[in-house]
């Protein structure tokens, strides 16, 4: 696993030509450093990006129509609380891409909702880890939750919230192996800096959610494809889950994701999951909460 951090560290950061859903143009003078250190200028512009995913979820043995929202955004986030820096007086901080993934489905008459936030720092030289995920699943039977900091080991801890009765409330460690849910995060700061080969990695806690899968990493298979002129596709296969995960993303700097998808034996068919990209704009959403502001859904289809 040390082999797959290391190849996160020691790829040269690419910032090139625009990619059809954006104005962006990488300036001539971006920063050009090590995987993180700073990125360029788009991803500091008082904004966050905003994406709309046409999405087919994979549940109870059927293909189920939703949308999933990818918002992804630099801030300033505490080492050692593992908390956003509102106050700017603690020193222990550094620079995090976060990444927010909401998907909403139904299955029959009721719904779900899914989300998961990884906060994973720009610079890897000194900040190698990711350091916190955190996953939350609700639908009409009751909700889980879960979350995993990092320790500054070798470790993260987990805690599990959940109404079922086999899993209950859990607290426990786990290595700190590769993690699934980091890969939107890797591929957004260096595009692509991503580990291959054969390692461990721990599975996204949204599926391990809604699997009830046991928390720990698997053996993984990863590699990374070349489709297309202008894209690239990621893959991580799990033999033992039967399970296959790709991801496909822009060449250039800002990488943006185009599609990803989860295939993985559901009530005994293997279905695959599918998140195609729709929309996209820049927006600081958090400003953007009067009623006037409710006509900007409109631009990214929000349901």
């Amino acid at each position: 696993m040390r082999s797959a951090l290391l190849l996160l560290t020691c790829t040269l950061m690419a910032c090139g030509s625009p990619r059809p859903l954006t104005t962006f143009v990488a300036p001539a003078d971006a920063p050009k450093t090590l995987f993180g250190g700073e990125l360029p200028t788009y991803w500091y512009q008082g904004t966050a990006e905003l994406s709309t995913y046409r999405l087919r979820q994979a549940r109870y043995g059927e293909l189920r129509d939703g949308q999933a929202v990818l918002i992804q955004v630099t801030e300033d986030f505490l080492t050692d609380r593992q908390v956003k820096n509102d106050a700017n007086e603690n020193p222990n901080s550094a620079p995090v891409l976060k990444t927010n993934l909401i998907k909403r489905f139904t299955t029959g008459l009721y719904d779900y909702s899914i989300m998961s936030s990884v906060f994973t720092p720009t610079n890897a030289a000194q900040q190698p880890q990711t350091l916190k995920v955190t996953t939350s699943s609700q639908d009409w039977c009751g909700q889980s939750f879960t979350q995993l900091n990092y320790d500054r080991g070798a470790s993260y801890d987990m805690q599990l919230r959940s109404y079922f009765e086999r899993e209950g409330d859990v607290a426990t460690s786990l290595a700190a192996d590769f993690l699934e849910d980091e890969v939107f995060n890797r591929i957004r700061i260096a595009g692509d800096a991503l580990p291959e080969g054969t390692f461990q990695v721990l599975p996204p806690t949204s599926y391990l959610l809604l699997t009830h899968q046991d928390y720990r990493a698997y053996t993984a298979e990863a590699q990374l494809e070349a489709p297309g002129e202008t894209t690239r596709t990621y893959v991580i296969d799990y033999p033992e889950l039967e399970r296959r995960f790709t991801v496909t993303f822009d060449r250039a700097a800002p990488y943006v994701i185009r599609e990803w998808t989860e295939t993985y034996p559901d009530r005994g068919e293997l279905l695959t999951t599918t998140a195609t990209l729709e929309a996209q704009n820049q927006q600081a959403y958090w400003q953007l909460n009067a009623a006037k502001d409710a006509a900007l859904r409109s631009e990214l289809g929000l349901r």
